[in-house]
């Protein structure tokens, strides 16, 4: 009996190893679904405060800016996004290679941070409003602590 190695596909029941290739493996086969949860980004402090979010799945036609890298600073719309192979390109954020060509860079969810948000879906407002509402309906927590140890 002949014994065929199966190629090992996304597995559900994984939790973590310390094994980069393990972990590269893990994203790599990951299914698209969760892919989609690796390209939110951050939200600006006012887009925060408006809508009570933290961050949120970048999409085509949002305006963001460059945190980290070489393009530090810059800002554009984000052109399209790439769930296979995670990465985002904005619009103005390019490269020259050696013939003086420019083509695309491409950006990392993680250095980036939206400063505004293409709201033309209908869907993607109706999350965001909900939010909006359910923030509204609840009272501020005060969230300091309290106990002996804190001097004035």
């Amino acid at each position: 009996m002949i014994l065929k190695s199966i190629p090992k596909t996304f597995s559900r029941a994984w939790k973590s190893s310390t094994q980069v290739r393990k972990q590269r493996k893990y994203r790599y086969n990951a299914p698209l679904h969760l892919r989609q949860k690796r390209v939110h980004v951050h939200l600006s402090p006012a887009l925060r405060q408006k809508y009570g979010f933290r961050n949120i799945q970048v999409r085509k036609g949002d305006k963001v800016t460059v945190l980290r890298g070489s393009h530090q600073k810059k800002e554009g719309k984000v052109e399209r996004v790439l769930l296979k192979r995670n990465s985002i390109f904005v619009n103005g954020i390019e490269t020259i290679k050696k013939d003086g060509s420019k083509v695309p860079f491409p950006l990392l969810p993680s250095k980036l941070m939206i400063i505004e948000l293409d709201v033309s879906d209908k869907l993607r407002k109706q999350k965001l409003e909900s939010k909006k509402k359910t923030m509204a309906a609840t009272p501020a927590k005060d969230h300091k602590k309290q106990g002996k140890g804190n001097l004035p």
